[in-house]
């Protein structure tokens, strides 16, 4: 059966911490293309500091020496030496199931591994194994997305393992600190009245860096909103007249503009010195300054939006692609007050696209990159406490933040900062724990602004109605959307990689290379390695001499979970695979990170989150009909510009995913932690 995308990705293929990775990933890609052959968070040294060459080998023949003891594979040592550092084959002596902390392994290749060590000593009940299982449950269960589980579920599960007490067990891995538990009170039940009865409550386990995320998270959303202090009318008069300066200047062009065909739109970096300094003195425009920079914004959706921004240290924005011309308005409307604003997009062609927004002259040009940038570059320099000099910060995409992302980002934030978080709420959510961006919606612990402006023409049209559960037919007279039926998997390979080699390129002039194919998992008969291996085949034929990849190849490569980068194959050689990045610059791996590259004409909707295509090829095999959910449905449809072609065996499963499965639900802590702050 095709692996959903919801369902945890192996986890060989995962990097462990995603804001760790991501500052890999940017060490790695520079705005200057330059690459770092060590950027692979296996290849980085343990935390506990740089060691030599000799303790590092002495270490990993230490590890292999455990490993061969136990029957596991010599090849997990470079991995258990980067989990665990320099004292890992002492630790894996003491504590087998340790081993159950390394990617990839699972509980029956730890036990198998512990009898290896202990021989009859490795028993079921064991202490170290309910502990190490524990925290394997509850880090599965991130990467499908839940940031806590509920007890219950953990008993079951170690039940399942055959652990013979489980509420023992779990009493003492409480005690180790490394999992803590929460009680979150429940809604009362319908129909109850006794003033007098206790609210139902349930008990939540989470692991420490996820509850301690989403805490500080807590803390921080709290923070902005209580030290914000609106401008007063000190100034207005002079500070209106500036705002009225940009809106006569808004006023020649009442629309962002669209990006000339063939015209690059600035890159966040190449403006970066023009951006707000750490040492510049911060501005308070007052209510009339922000009235009239509000009233020259180019719809009522921005107006809304400046105004709300005007009065309030945090604002939720929501709409589809066109409502992205308003952070693109408020943002010309805060820089034009001479605040200290800038803008964070999931991807470098977010960047580009809500760049290429702004009115000519726009004094927010230059002042847009992406989160990763942001985060971890070297565009905006902190100021002396660390934190990021600025008085507006906009983040688009905000759905796809994880909880320890979102964390990370809150905590750069200084006192006072306005920060607006704008994102499709119909979208898939992040690839990492949590649902931030909902819960912050379902919460109202801020303001939300809900954009009017529609998605124009068919492919709009068909997106806002599975936004609200409704699959219908809409007109197409340019062909814009085409659905082709198939009877089985093998036929939709067929069909999607004639449409990518073939009819679209022919019939819409869209060539392949700007065209994708999505389909919701990896494996199975229509899965992204059969279609890739289908689109190889019939576009660059080849024997794969570099690692299974030729100079041509489309890949996407994924330094982080939630984090992917299409590029091209190059070349490669003895330093390893040379890329060439859809984003700009060009970036060398080395032969281990390129052993988890994938070929990139087929990607699934999470690895497609924050891009769109000209054109897009959505593959619905009849074996993920029961994965499907409208989020992934409004998701995938979405990634296209101006052609959405649906290959479609999946039957009524379509139909139904779209009315009745809203999303794969997740387990999380925000709303009850912003309740009781």
């Amino acid at each position: 059966m095709t692996t959903p995308e919801e369902s945890p990705a192996p986890a060989a293929e995962q990097h462990a911490g995603t804001v760790a990775a991501l500052a890999e990933a940017i060490r790695a890609v520079g705005r200057s293309g330059q690459s770092d052959p060590d950027a692979s968070s296996a290849d980085a040294p343990p935390a506990d500091g740089p060691t030599s060459d000799a303790q590092r080998k002495a270490a990993l023949t230490a590890v292999a020496e455990v490993l061969a003891a136990g029957g596991a594979p010599a090849q997990l040592a470079p991995v258990a030496v980067a989990e665990l550092g320099e004292g890992a084959a002492e630790e894996l002596r003491e504590d087998p199931w340790a081993v159950l902390s390394l990617p990839g392994v699972r509980p029956e290749h730890a036990d198998g591994f512990a009898r290896g060590l202990l021989g009859p000593d490795a028993q079921p009940g064991d202490p170290r194994r309910a502990q190490a299982l524990v925290a394997w449950l509850l880090e599965q269960a991130a990467l499908r997305g839940h940031s806590a589980q509920e007890l219950g579920e953990v008993s079951e599960a170690l039940r399942a393992q055959h652990v013979p007490d489980p509420a023992g067990a779990l009493q003492a891995v409480l005690e180790d600190g490394r999992v803590m538990p929460f009680q979150e009170e429940l809604p009362m039940p319908p129909g109850s009245h006794d003033e007098d009865e206790e609210p139902p409550v349930r008990t939540l386990l989470a692991l420490e860096r996820l509850a301690l995320a989403e805490e500080s998270l807590g803390e921080g959303l709290v923070r902005l909103l209580s030290t914000f202090t609106p401008g007063g009318d000190a100034g207005d008069a002079e500070d209106a007249e500036h705002a009225g300066d940009a809106g006569d200047a808004d006023a020649a062009d009442n629309a962002p503009a669209e990006p000339a065909e063939g015209v690059e739109a600035p890159a966040g970096g190449e403006a970066a010195a023009e951006g707000p300094s750490a040492d510049a003195a911060p501005v308070q425009p007052g209510q009339a300054a922000w009235e009239a920079a509000a009233a020259a914004a180019p719809s009522r959706s921005a107006q809304e939006l400046v105004r709300t921004v005007a009065e309030s240290g945090l604002v939720l924005h929501t709409g589809g692609e066109a409502a992205r011309a308003e952070p693109a308005a408020l943002l010309h409307a805060a820089a034009g007050l001479g605040l200290r604003v800038w803008a964070a997009t999931w991807t470098g062609q977010g960047r580009d696209s809500l760049a290429a927004l702004l009115p000519d002259d726009s004094p927010a040009a230059g002042r847009i990159g992406t989160l990763a940038e942001l985060l971890y570059g070297a565009q905006l320099p902190r100021a002396v406490d660390g934190t990021l000099p600025l008085d507006v910060l906009v983040v688009l995409d905000a759905p796809l933040l994880d909880v320890e992302t979102a964390a990370t980002l809150l905590e750069a934030l200084a006192d006072g900062t306005r920060l607006v978080l704008s994102g499709d709420p119909g979208g898939l959510w992040s690839a990492g724990p949590g649902r931030f961006f909902a819960d912050l919606l379902a919460a109202k612990a801020c303001p939300a602004v809900a954009s009017r402006t529609p998605d124009f023409g068919p492919i709009g049209e068909l997106v806002s109605g599975i936004g609200i559960g409704e699959l219908q037919p809409v007109d197409a007279p340019d062909k814009e959307v085409v659905i082709l039926t198939a009877k089985d998997g093998g036929e939709a390979v067929h069909r999607a990689v004639q449409l990518l080699t073939d009819s679209i390129p022919r019939a819409l002039s869209i060539p392949s290379e700007q065209t994708v194919l999505l389909t919701p998992g990896h494996g199975g008969p229509a899965g992204t390695r059969a279609l890739n291996a289908a689109a190889k085949a019939r576009l660059n034929p080849g024997p794969g001499r570099f690692g299974g990849f030729d100079p041509g190849d489309r890949v996407v490569h994924s330094p982080a979970l939630g984090v992917n980068l299409p590029a091209r194959v190059l070349d490669g050689d003895a330093s390893g695979l040379h890329l060439e990045l859809a984003d700009g610059g060009r970036l060398t791996l080395s032969p281990q990170q390129a052993a988890k590259l994938r070929h990139g004409w087929a990607v699934t909707a999470h690895q497609a989150v924050g891009r769109r295509w000209p054109a897009v090829v959505v593959v619905l095999p009849e074996d993920a009909a029961g994965q499907l959910t409208r989020q992934w449905v409004y998701s995938a449809f979405g990634r296209a510009e101006r052609h959405l072609s649906v290959v479609h065996a999946a039957g009524p499963a379509l139909a139904q995913a779209v009315a009745e499965r809203p999303a794969a639900p997740r387990t999380t802590r925000l709303r009850s932690v912003l309740t009781d702050q």
